[in-house]
């Protein structure tokens, strides 16, 4: 065993050396990564429509049924279901299945009819800061149009209806803390995967391959050893960007690093697992470049990094549950956002642990029947 690990050490020592003399190699890990950041930290926004939202209704008056036929006839609207308690209305809002919450105090219509100005509260998850940010502004374009219909009921008497919003994770809806942990995952997805995509793929390339193979080391060594600087170099680019976002962007940390970095790790042996699958198909490193950024483009598309996957077709949202990227998202917002801990990381924990694990053996296989 202790043969094994020396064997298996001194491989990865010199996977790691062939990366950092190589001039280019060491240009396109560190150079990309952090512009990118920078680029995306500053400059990316998204547009979303469809935002899905409860209610809980306390008043039940004609007033209160017209307000909220408003908003769920509205194209940018989508009523989810009407809750009957605070702490229903609550729960929607930390499980995600709804973006935006409304509670109708009892006395809504009463002030109406009366010509008085009544308030609404309207919960929103900061989160997504862009699609709250746009919800709020259809909000209010809604109150504003209910608000002209009532003052023409009325005539000379002027009720008006008030939204008191909030928003819940990130007060101020800056976009930044929205974007700056996803470009966490997206980056650590790229530099775990190039090492590992190419590294086989250069072996042959550079003729060297051969030479591995009249080593004493076994097919299981030489793969563990390819894997093996794919989770040192993810680990480290990982924990830059991280640390770029806290001290850089001042995007708060607010979970627990423990549970952040069981998720890096998960997520890395999914990435690397497929990195591995993709080195082992390519015969060029050429072939492995293309083979890694056919893979990142529908992942980062499918991860909800732009576009929420509720928003996505059914059967799209079923490919989604192949993407690791799609779960290390919601461990990185819930670690920086919503100071969430190990516990409720479970349902992406395991998801990510079994596709590492069949991507690996699937790696293995194809990498012994290159050596048959």
């Amino acid at each position: 065993m202790r043969l094994i690990l020396q064997r298996v050490f001194a491989l990865c020592i010199k996977e790691l050396l062939a990366l950092l003399r190589d001039a280019a190699s060491r240009a396109v890990l560190i150079g990309p990564p952090i512009i990118q950041l920078l680029v995306f930290g500053y400059a990316a926004t998204f547009d979303l429509k469809h935002v899905p939202f409860v209610v809980y209704n306390q008043d039940e008056g004609r007033l209160s049924r017209d307000f909220i036929a408003r908003f769920a006839g509205s194209p940018s609207f989508g009523l989810l279901r009407i809750v009957h308690n605070q702490n229903a209305l609550e729960e929607a809002i930390d499980d995600k299945s709804a973006l935006m919450a409304m509670d109708i105090g009892p006395n809504f219509t009463s002030d109406l009819e009366r010509g008085r100005t009544t308030h609404v509260q309207l919960i929103l998850d900061g989160r997504d800061s862009n699609t709250a940010g746009l919800a709020m502004g259809y909000a209010q374009s809604i109150v504003t149009t209910f608000n002209e219909a009532q003052i023409a009921e009325h005539g000379a008497i002027p009720p008006s209806t008030v939204l008191l919003d909030r928003a819940w994770f990130n007060p101020n809806l800056d976009s930044r803390w929205f974007i700056v942990p996803g470009i966490c995952g997206i980056l650590t997805l790229l530099v775990s995967m190039l090492t590992t995509g190419l590294s086989v793929a250069r072996e042959r390339e550079m003729g060297t391959f051969d030479q591995l193979l009249v080593t004493p080391m076994r097919p299981t060594e030489i793969l563990l050893g390819k894997a093996l600087p794919g989770f040192l170099v993810g680990t480290v680019e990982g924990s830059l960007i991280i640390l770029v976002s806290i001290f850089w962007f001042h995007v708060p940390f607010t979970g627990s690093f423990l549970g952040l970095y069981f998720g890096l790790f998960c997520f890395l042996v999914a990435t690397v697992g497929i990195g591995l699958m993709i080195s082992s198909l390519a015969v060029t490193q050429q072939q492995g470049l293309l083979g890694v950024f056919l893979f990142m483009v529908p992942a980062i598309v499918l991860s909800g990094f732009a576009t929420p996957i509720a928003n996505m077709p059914q059967a799209v949202q079923y490919i989604t549950l192949l993407d690791p990227l799609r779960y290390f998202l919601i461990i990185l917002r819930g670690s920086f956002l919503e100071g969430a801990g190990p516990s409720l990381f479970w349902p992406q924990y395991w998801p990510l642990a079994v596709i590492g694990v069949v991507c690996m053996i699937v790696a293995g296989r194809l990498f012994r029947r290159r050596l048959s």
